[in-house]
């Protein structure tokens, strides 16, 4: 069950293809949003943003600059990862919600999304992060969750956070902090761990300063 549809808004109705721009614009001035919705009988158009609607003339109708509307949207089975990435591509804090027949839903706020988000446990219980790389054709999900539960560690959390080039980056949130035998078994399994972290800091300090004695006492 998605428990983020409890989320969707629908305090402020749609605007509708056959307002005019004077309509939005009082919108934007009285609420802080980025866009809103606009749609044709029930169905989704587009998004008009405050800053296109600042730019038009207030008589016009809203459907005259249809081609000019921001066509993004989530369904409403869309899990809270995929909303959230949805907000950062658009640069916006509101997304309307449709139904597989593109029907208007209703809209989520990006505050709520925030705050359902603070109530996972990737968030919302105590443990540790880690962020490792390997190679795309290298890397597999079970392979992650194996080496984190046999070091007697669960799981909170797991997530691809990052794609470059032939390499992907995972992020991890675990159940305890004493987590240096974790990064060691990810680093004999060739991942590379990209998140800094206290004890690994440590060791590695050891190790530099293991080197220069090394140095110096052969000089």
């Amino acid at each position: 069950m998605n428990n983020l549809t409890s989320y969707i808004n629908n305090e402020i109705k749609p605007l509708k293809h056959t307002q005019t721009i004077a309509n939005a614009q009082d919108l934007f001035l009285d609420i802080p949003y980025t866009h809103f919705p606009v749609t044709e009988e029930g169905i989704y158009m587009g998004c008009i943003s405050k800053e296109n609607a600042e730019l038009l003339n207030s008589e016009a109708l809203i459907n005259d600059s249809r081609f000019n509307f921001d066509r993004f949207f989530v369904r409403e089975n869309m899990i809270w990862l995929d909303v959230l990435e949805i907000f950062a591509k658009n640069d916006s804090n509101i997304i309307p919600v449709l139904d597989t027949k593109n029907t208007y839903l209703g809209y989520y706020e990006l505050e709520d999304v925030i705050r359902f988000l603070h109530e996972t446990p990737f968030l919302k219980e105590e443990g540790g992060i880690i962020v490792v790389e390997k190679e795309i054709d290298k890397f597999s999900m079970s392979q992650v969750a194996q080496i984190i539960e046999s070091n007697n560690a669960k799981i909170l959390g797991i997530f691809i956070s990052n794609v470059v080039g032939n390499k992907v980056e995972i992020t991890i949130k675990i159940s305890q902090s004493g987590i240096n035998d974790i990064i060691q078994t990810f680093r004999r399994y060739e991942y590379e761990i990209i998140s800094e972290h206290q004890e690994d800091s440590y060791l590695n300090s050891l190790k530099e300063r293991s080197e220069y004695l090394d140095k110096y006492l052969n000089i």
